[in-house]
């Protein structure tokens, strides 16, 4: 029991940092994540491993580097 204290409080801290640091979206409520991952510690965890994801996933996506227009002169 004191450990499963332990972990909620830990995964709260990761989640008001994803809040805080990650775009607005990535990371269901809480209410949210009880819906669609489940009440546990570990579905918590998931929900925030996933929103880690897709983060990292948006900052990829935003730092390609797209190929130059070509150069079309008559």
């Amino acid at each position: 029991m004191r450990n499963d204290l332990h972990c909620r409080a830990a995964l709260r801290m990761i989640r008001e940092a994803i809040e805080q640091h990650c775009p607005p979206g990535v990371l269901p409520s809480e209410e949210a994540v009880n819906g669609l991952y489940g009440p546990c510690v570990m579905d918590e965890a998931e929900a925030l491993a996933a929103a880690i994801v897709a983060t990292v996933d948006r900052l990829q996506l935003s730092t390609t580097t797209k190929p130059p227009a070509p150069n079309i002169k008559v």
